[in-house]
Protein backbone atom coordinates (compact mmCIF):
# COMPACT_ATOMS: atom_id res chain seq x y z
CA UNK A 1 0.00 0.00 0.00
CA UNK A 2 2.81 2.24 0.89
CA UNK A 3 4.50 1.66 -2.43
CA UNK A 4 1.10 2.00 -4.13
CA UNK A 5 0.46 4.65 -3.04
CA UNK A 6 3.37 6.90 -2.81
CA UNK A 7 4.20 5.64 -6.87
CA UNK A 8 0.58 7.28 -7.81
CA UNK A 9 1.13 10.30 -5.87
CA UNK A 10 4.43 10.75 -7.17
CA UNK A 11 3.54 10.13 -10.75
CA UNK A 12 0.96 12.32 -10.93
CA UNK A 13 2.81 15.54 -9.29
CA UNK A 14 6.04 14.64 -11.43
CA UNK A 15 4.53 14.48 -14.73
CA UNK A 16 1.91 16.87 -13.75
CA UNK A 17 5.04 19.42 -13.41
CA UNK A 18 6.87 17.82 -16.44
CA UNK A 19 4.14 18.80 -18.64
CA UNK A 20 3.42 22.17 -17.11
CA UNK A 21 7.09 23.21 -17.26
CA UNK A 22 7.54 21.61 -21.15
CA UNK A 23 4.20 23.85 -22.48
CA UNK A 24 5.22 26.83 -21.02
CA UNK A 25 7.81 26.97 -23.90
CA UNK A 26 6.85 24.24 -26.03
CA UNK A 27 4.35 23.00 -28.28
CA UNK A 28 1.93 19.91 -27.73
CA UNK A 29 4.14 17.69 -29.55
CA UNK A 30 6.92 17.69 -27.14
CA UNK A 31 4.91 17.77 -24.48
CA UNK A 32 3.05 14.21 -25.13
CA UNK A 33 6.83 13.29 -25.85
CA UNK A 34 8.40 14.45 -22.57
CA UNK A 35 4.99 13.97 -20.44
CA UNK A 36 5.53 9.90 -21.83
CA UNK A 37 9.55 9.75 -21.35
CA UNK A 38 8.82 10.78 -18.21
CA UNK A 39 5.92 8.41 -17.39
CA UNK A 40 8.31 5.81 -18.32
CA UNK A 41 11.37 6.74 -16.85
CA UNK A 42 9.41 7.60 -13.78
CA UNK A 43 7.46 4.60 -13.47
CA UNK A 44 10.97 2.14 -14.01
CA UNK A 45 12.99 4.10 -11.11
CA UNK A 46 10.01 4.06 -8.74
CA UNK A 47 10.01 0.52 -9.71
CA UNK A 48 13.72 -0.11 -8.91
CA UNK A 49 14.15 2.27 -5.70
CA UNK A 50 11.06 0.10 -4.32
CA UNK A 51 13.09 -3.16 -5.04
CA UNK A 52 16.38 -2.29 -4.20
CA UNK A 53 14.88 -0.52 -0.79
CA UNK A 54 12.65 -3.30 0.42
CA UNK A 55 15.37 -5.77 -0.76
CA UNK A 56 18.06 -3.71 1.79
CA UNK A 57 15.38 -4.06 4.22
CA UNK A 58 14.96 -7.46 4.30
CA UNK A 59 18.45 -8.55 4.00
CA UNK A 60 19.27 -6.48 7.20
CA UNK A 61 16.47 -8.54 8.90
CA UNK A 62 18.17 -11.70 7.34
CA UNK A 63 21.78 -10.19 9.09
CA UNK A 64 20.18 -9.36 12.23
CA UNK A 65 18.06 -13.03 12.47
CA UNK A 66 21.92 -14.46 11.85
CA UNK A 67 23.24 -12.41 14.42
CA UNK A 68 20.78 -13.53 17.06
CA UNK A 69 21.08 -16.99 15.88
CA UNK A 70 24.81 -17.16 16.67
CA UNK A 71 24.44 -15.60 20.16
CA UNK A 72 21.44 -18.02 21.00
CA UNK A 73 24.67 -21.25 20.10
CA UNK A 74 26.93 -19.19 22.25
CA UNK A 75 25.26 -17.51 24.87
CA UNK A 76 21.83 -19.39 25.46
CA UNK A 77 21.78 -18.66 29.22
CA UNK A 78 22.47 -15.03 28.35
CA UNK A 79 19.64 -14.55 25.88
CA UNK A 80 17.58 -16.41 28.18
CA UNK A 81 18.21 -13.71 31.41
CA UNK A 82 17.60 -11.13 28.52
CA UNK A 83 14.59 -12.02 27.85
CA UNK A 84 13.09 -12.25 31.72
CA UNK A 85 14.30 -9.00 32.31
CA UNK A 86 12.49 -7.69 29.33
CA UNK A 87 9.24 -9.44 30.40
CA UNK A 88 9.87 -8.42 33.40
CA UNK A 89 9.91 -4.65 31.72
CA UNK A 90 6.60 -5.63 30.73
CA UNK A 91 5.20 -6.24 33.95
CA UNK A 92 5.26 -9.79 34.58
CA UNK A 93 7.03 -10.95 37.54
CA UNK A 94 9.99 -12.38 37.74
CA UNK A 95 8.78 -15.83 38.50
CA UNK A 96 6.13 -15.25 35.38
CA UNK A 97 8.77 -13.85 33.20
CA UNK A 98 11.38 -16.72 34.12
CA UNK A 99 8.27 -19.57 33.26
CA UNK A 100 7.14 -17.83 30.28
CA UNK A 101 10.98 -17.67 28.77
CA UNK A 102 11.36 -21.83 29.56
CA UNK A 103 8.19 -21.54 27.54
CA UNK A 104 9.06 -19.50 24.79
CA UNK A 105 12.65 -21.20 24.33
CA UNK A 106 11.52 -24.37 23.88
CA UNK A 107 10.68 -23.72 19.61
CA UNK A 108 13.82 -22.14 19.28
CA UNK A 109 12.78 -20.40 15.76
CA UNK A 110 9.92 -19.04 18.61
CA UNK A 111 12.51 -17.85 21.04
CA UNK A 112 14.47 -16.52 18.19
CA UNK A 113 11.65 -14.72 16.29
CA UNK A 114 10.26 -13.28 20.08
CA UNK A 115 13.89 -12.04 20.60
CA UNK A 116 13.77 -9.89 17.33
CA UNK A 117 9.82 -8.38 17.65
CA UNK A 118 11.12 -7.50 21.11
CA UNK A 119 14.34 -6.38 20.83
CA UNK A 120 14.06 -4.94 17.04
CA UNK A 121 10.56 -4.90 16.46
CA UNK A 122 10.92 -6.63 12.95
CA UNK A 123 9.48 -9.93 12.40
CA UNK A 124 11.44 -12.10 10.16
CA UNK A 125 8.14 -13.98 9.29
CA UNK A 126 6.90 -10.98 7.64
CA UNK A 127 8.91 -9.43 4.96
CA UNK A 128 7.78 -7.29 2.31
CA UNK A 129 7.97 -8.66 -1.11
CA UNK A 130 9.87 -6.38 -3.15
CA UNK A 131 8.89 -7.62 -6.18
CA UNK A 132 5.41 -6.88 -5.20
CA UNK A 133 7.01 -3.17 -3.91
CA UNK A 134 8.44 -2.76 -7.28
CA UNK A 135 5.35 -4.03 -9.42
CA UNK A 136 2.71 -1.84 -7.71
CA UNK A 137 5.00 1.03 -8.05
CA UNK A 138 5.58 0.98 -11.53
CA UNK A 139 2.44 0.09 -12.57
CA UNK A 140 0.69 2.99 -9.51
CA UNK A 141 3.20 5.65 -10.94
CA UNK A 142 2.31 4.62 -14.65
CA UNK A 143 -1.44 5.50 -13.84
CA UNK A 144 -0.91 8.53 -12.04
CA UNK A 145 1.76 9.94 -14.80
CA UNK A 146 -0.61 9.31 -17.64
CA UNK A 147 -3.17 11.19 -15.79
CA UNK A 148 -2.36 14.67 -17.18
CA UNK A 149 -1.65 13.66 -20.74
CA UNK A 150 -4.93 12.20 -20.93
CA UNK A 151 -6.15 15.49 -23.08
CA UNK A 152 -3.18 15.55 -24.62
CA UNK A 153 -3.65 11.89 -25.99
CA UNK A 154 -7.34 12.67 -27.05
CA UNK A 155 -6.08 15.49 -29.03
CA UNK A 156 -7.02 18.31 -27.05
CA UNK A 157 -3.90 20.92 -26.99
CA UNK A 158 -4.74 22.38 -23.72
CA UNK A 159 -2.46 22.79 -20.89
CA UNK A 160 -5.11 23.92 -18.34
CA UNK A 161 -6.87 20.88 -19.54
CA UNK A 162 -4.23 18.61 -18.18
CA UNK A 163 -3.21 20.86 -15.21
CA UNK A 164 -7.72 19.81 -14.33
CA UNK A 165 -7.04 16.39 -15.01
CA UNK A 166 -3.50 16.56 -12.76
CA UNK A 167 -6.03 18.44 -10.09
CA UNK A 168 -8.34 16.06 -10.16
CA UNK A 169 -6.17 12.89 -10.12
CA UNK A 170 -4.17 14.57 -6.86
CA UNK A 171 -7.50 15.35 -4.92
CA UNK A 172 -8.19 11.54 -5.69
CA UNK A 173 -5.27 9.98 -4.82
CA UNK A 174 -4.96 12.37 -1.32
CA UNK A 175 -8.71 11.19 -0.46
CA UNK A 176 -7.91 7.77 -0.97
CA UNK A 177 -4.74 7.60 1.46
CA UNK A 178 -7.11 9.70 3.81
CA UNK A 179 -9.15 7.23 3.71
CA UNK A 180 -6.61 4.59 4.83
CA UNK A 181 -5.43 6.54 7.43
CA UNK A 182 -8.64 7.42 8.83
CA UNK A 183 -7.91 11.51 8.31
CA UNK A 184 -10.84 13.49 6.97
CA UNK A 185 -11.02 12.88 3.31
CA UNK A 186 -11.30 16.92 2.49
CA UNK A 187 -7.84 17.42 4.22
CA UNK A 188 -6.43 14.64 2.29
CA UNK A 189 -7.65 15.75 -0.54
CA UNK A 190 -7.08 19.67 -0.36
CA UNK A 191 -3.52 19.05 1.09
CA UNK A 192 -2.28 16.68 -1.94
CA UNK A 193 -3.07 19.32 -4.26
CA UNK A 194 -1.30 22.01 -2.57
CA UNK A 195 1.84 20.02 -2.47
CA UNK A 196 1.32 19.68 -6.41
CA UNK A 197 0.32 22.76 -7.34
CA UNK A 198 3.71 24.31 -5.49
CA UNK A 199 5.89 21.94 -7.44
CA UNK A 200 4.35 22.15 -10.58
CA UNK A 201 3.32 26.37 -10.27
CA UNK A 202 7.55 26.50 -9.59
CA UNK A 203 8.49 24.01 -12.50
CA UNK A 204 5.86 25.84 -15.12
CA UNK A 205 8.17 29.19 -13.97
CA UNK A 206 11.37 27.82 -14.77
CA UNK A 207 9.86 26.88 -17.71
CA UNK A 208 8.43 29.61 -18.80
CA UNK A 209 11.72 31.55 -18.29
CA UNK A 210 14.19 29.21 -19.66
CA UNK A 211 11.39 29.51 -22.81
CA UNK A 212 11.53 32.76 -22.88
CA UNK A 213 15.63 33.19 -22.69
CA UNK A 214 15.73 30.85 -25.37
CA UNK A 215 13.85 32.70 -27.50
Amino acid sequence: MRAATFGAMDGLVSNTALIAGVAAGADSDAVVLAGVAGLLAGAFSMALGEYTSVRTANEQVDAEVHVERRAFLKHPQAERAELVAMLVDMGMTEDTAARATDEIHRDEAQALNFHLVQELGVDPNEKPSPWVAAGSSFLMFAIGAIIPLIPYLLGFASLWAGLAFGGVGLMLAGGVAARFTRKPLWLGSVRQLAFGAVAIGATYLVGLLIGTTVT
